[in-house]
């Protein structure tokens, strides 16, 4: 049983603060031992709808992502069998052709925003982390990042979020914090938190 992977799950709204915290444990559990896969990475491949179409496509509902394939991924690292992991380009909403290799460690990380709204998902992971924060924190953050990062500008941050982000998070997110083991106030800002998710992980590895 020791050689089984230890999957933990982190999940929270958009802009939550979920990547800082699974930094953080990389940071201090180590990243040689930890298997790292983002759900964002497995959004549908839309290279055959137009481009003016693909802008309506709703990106936070759970029918955008192709979830049975990062099952598959998750079930392969715990069978210690690496991994191919798409690599998904959000300026133009496709999967491009490259991918990454994921080995197999004694810790897999699951990130992302509706990873406990799948209960087939839900249900392989062994420890599960809610990250919370405040609605206008999370969209600062998100108005951020997809300016900075994928090319966005304010005005369609914002008629997405009030559009898809909003709703969905109030409609699949919110509601699947229920199924949380803890619940991370503040993200990465919480000391304490960490430091009892941490010594979680270093004991469930002995």
């Amino acid at each position: 049983m020791s050689n089984i992977p230890l999957v933990i799950g982190i999940a929270g709204g958009s802009g939550s603060g979920k990547t800082t915290v699974a930094q953080e444990i990389l940071n201090r559990v180590g990243a040689d031992r930890i298997a790292y896969l983002q759900h964002d990475s497995y959004y549908k491949d839309l290279t055959g709808l137009p481009l003016t179409l693909r802008r309506d496509v709703n990106f936070d509902h759970p029918n955008s992502l192709e979830t049975e394939l990062l099952i598959k991924h998750i079930e392969a690292l715990r069978n210690l069998q690496p991994v191919e992991v798409p690599i998904y380009d959000f300026a133009t909403d496709s999967r491009t052709r490259q991918t990454f290799t994921v080995a197999p460690r004694g810790v897999i990380i699951v990130e992302g925003v509706l990873i406990f709204v799948e209960a087939e998902l839900r249900k392989r992971f062994d420890v599960k982390l809610f990250v919370d924060a405040d609605a206008d924190v999370r969209l600062i953050r998100r108005l951020h990042r997809d300016i900075t990062e994928r090319n966005r500008t304010t005005e369609s941050v914002i008629k997405q979020y009030e559009a898809t982000v909003r709703p969905m998070h109030l409609e699949f997110v919110e509601p699947s914090k229920r199924y949380a083991d803890v619940i991370i106030p503040e993200g990465g800002h919480n000391i304490a938190a960490l430091d009892m998710v941490v010594a979680r992980i270093e004991s469930l590895l002995k």
